[in-house]
């Protein structure tokens, strides 16, 4: 069972970013930061994938919703 507590959302490269890659928030409320803020969810990109696309996959899979 998810935890709905622990759900967020995911966008990549959100209006105003610098940066590319995954960018997460808890809340809509919330501004969105780097996925790389949110060490409790990092997972290790192989080589060939898109910064935070393990991230990504893994946080898609316990229900965060895409933005």
């Amino acid at each position: 069972m998810v935890d709905s507590s622990d759900i967020g959302q995911m966008t990549w490269k959100p209006e105003g970013a610098t940066a590319p890659g995954l960018y997460l928030r808890r809340d809509a409320a919330e501004p969105w930061r780097s996925y790389e803020e949110f060490p409790q969810y990092v997972l290790p990109d192989p080589p060939e994938f898109s910064k935070g696309y393990a991230t990504f996959l893994a946080l898609l899979k316990r229900g965060w919703q895409t933005i």
